[in-house]
């Protein structure tokens, strides 16, 4: 199998964070997304999206979506523990906060970065003021997460699972944004430090 990727992008960091937490090697091959590889008839035929990454099996299949790309992977090499959760009740806790941290605060950063900085304005329509509004709704959002863990060691509980991974993902991303974790965000900070110190975020 072979995953096709621009490795520091978040959808592609969260794919690889999550493989070393599970300990899986898969072979990786360079998408050149500036350049419009993504945009090919080659690669439209692999991605359903046309992004990254993307899943190639051994069969020919392919999945994309980051997210799916974990799943497949946490149900065909199943652990102990899993990173989706384990009770009914864990695996609700995780899919709702995942959608929380995705959707305001991944997803808007992307949002974001793209519109301010107009880095695909060769292909996407750039609106530097939303991509303001964006940030401010980015920054807006923190709070929301330092209240959270001001209640809780990890967001979706008390374990290690797939949201802290999107989530170190995040506060990394937004620095590109001038966006930084401080004393005002006293839980926030201790988490990313402990979280983002696990080997496998520096793999």
């Amino acid at each position: 199998m072979k995953i096709y990727e621009l490795a520091p992008s978040p959808s592609a960091r969260r794919v690889s964070v999550f493989l070393a937490e599970k300990g899986i090697e898969v072979e990786r091959q360079h998408v050149d997304i500036r350049g419009g590889e993504n945009l090919s008839d080659s690669f439209r035929e692999k991605s359903l999206n046309g992004l990254i990454p993307v899943l190639e099996l051994d069969d020919g299949t392919t999945i994309c979506e980051s997210v799916a790309i974990c799943r497949y992977f946490d149900e065909t090499f199943p652990a102990e523990t899993s990173l989706f959760g384990d009770t009914p009740l864990e695996k609700a806790q995780v899919e709702m906060w995942h959608r929380v941290v995705e959707l305001k605060g991944l997803l808007v950063a992307m949002q974001a970065f793209r519109n301010i900085t107009g880095i695909y304005q060769d292909r996407e329509n750039c609106v530097a003021a939303w991509g303001e509004e964006s940030r401010q709704r980015l920054i807006d959002f923190l709070p929301t997460l330092e209240h959270r863990l001001s209640q809780s060691p990890y967001l979706a509980g008390d374990k290690f699972t797939i949201v802290d991974i999107t989530a170190v993902i995040l506060c990394n991303f937004m620095k590109n944004l001038n966006i930084e974790l401080d004393d005002s965000q006293p839980h926030l900070l201790a988490w990313y430090q402990r979280v983002s110190s696990r080997p496998t975020f520096n793999s």
